[in-house]
């Protein structure tokens, strides 16, 4: 149940009329934010499960630094879907045994619909940046002329040891 809560709690803060959540620490610090990632470092969470999401939450931030909430989110709804075998007296190993499956038809599926691209192809490594930065608020109104080619062409061909000794 409150797996469940805290992935409710991360889902309301999606969207263009996601919400803002106003936490409040231990030493009356407030902090008022609707990113997933800060949301889950800010909570004290003491649940089992819970804590299992807060780690989903941080494992995805440091090895991706993004979707963090979506993430949450996910995860939240594989625990529900869990429960609810559970409550129909399903075996823990048999829902273990159709997740692995489901996650092996997932990732055929996403090897089937990837789509490999060139280091050196310049226009789509453009569109995916762009892409990305429109998602986080970095880059609005970029389209074509505003583009710092000779800035961003370096960004995307640095190594990423290199990309993060620099202030982006």
């Amino acid at each position: 149940m409150a797996a469940k809560v805290l992935a409710e709690t991360v889902r309301s803060t999606i969207g263009p009329r996601g919400m803002d959540k106003m936490m409040v620490g231990s030493i009356g610090d407030i902090v008022i934010t609707n990113d997933g990632a800060t949301i889950m470092k800010e909570m004290d969470v003491q649940n089992p499960a819970a804590k299992m999401l807060v780690e989903v939450a941080k494992t995805q931030d440091s090895e991706v630094g993004d979707g963090t909430t979506t993430a949450v989110v996910l995860a939240g709804e594989l625990l529900s879907g869990a429960e609810g075998l559970l409550d129909r007296d399903v075996h823990p190993n048999v829902i273990i045994d159709g997740y692995r499956a489901a996650a092996e038809k997932a990732q055929e599926i996403l090897d089937d619909l990837g789509v490999n691209i060139k280091p050196d192809d310049d226009e789509e490594l453009k569109r995916i940046a762009l892409t990305s930065l429109n998602t986080k608020g970095g880059c609005e109104g970029c389209h074509g002329e505003e583009w710092d080619q000779d800035y961003c062409r370096h960004r995307l061909h640095q190594s990423d040891e290199e990309a993060w000794k620099e202030p982006v």
